[in-house]
């Protein structure tokens, strides 16, 4: 992958160094490609984790990662959308930092207004945990070739079906996102 043009990349040795950065550009930067240091590489790194912990306090979120080279990693991170999607343990991960005292106000405002429009509430599960909702679950039921094509998803198409469901904002949107989805897998078709 060549370097993008499009965003600064910087590397940070460890959070401190994220933290600094962000303390002063978090409210005017558009965004970062954070250079992510690979397992085994001997460079010093933040990590992924490390990363997404500072990214909270400051009311960013990350991106799509991109390989660099045999090294390095690129993450994409910007500050969060108004009306983006919360993971539940994004929302763990925020509850912690806000009992450990590391939460800044931009984090917390973020917070803030999660809570106030639901989506703090409607955290999605990740793969490893989701379940089939009862309303999904009973509309495959009703259309046999649907419920069998789903049953034959892979774990990113089946996880791909279940986060658009669990994100729905609105019962009509989820009633609308259900029937399109059960329509599309009894026509034999997948999300990816």
């Amino acid at each position: 992958m060549t370097l993008p043009t499009d965003l600064p990349v910087l590397a940070f040795a460890d959070q401190g160094a994220l933290e600094a950065w962000l303390e002063a550009e978090h409210l005017t930067a558009p965004g970062l490609y954070v250079k992510l240091a690979k397992k085994g590489s001997g460079v010093p790194s933040i990590n992924w984790e490390q990363m997404v912990e500072v990214l909270l306090c400051f009311g960013w979120i990350d991106g799509r990662a991109n390989r660099l080279d045999d090294r390095f990693y690129l993450q994409r991170i910007t500050p969060r959308r108004p009306r983006s999607v919360w993971s539940q343990k994004n929302v763990a991960t925020v509850e912690r930092l806000i009992a450990e005292g590391r939460i800044r106000p931009a984090g917390l405002a973020a917070v803030e207004a999660a809570k106030a429009d639901g989506r703090w509430e409607r955290a999605y599960a990740g793969p490893a945990t989701v379940t089939v909702p009862d309303d999904l679950g009973a509309a495959l039921d009703a259309e046999p070739a649907a419920r069998a094509a789903f049953d034959g998803l892979d774990g990113q198409n089946r996880y791909a079906v279940l986060w658009r469901v669990h994100t729905a904002a609105t019962p009509a949107t989820r009633a609308k996102r259900i029937a399109t989805l059960v329509q599309m897998l009894g026509e034999g078709r997948r999300l990816h």
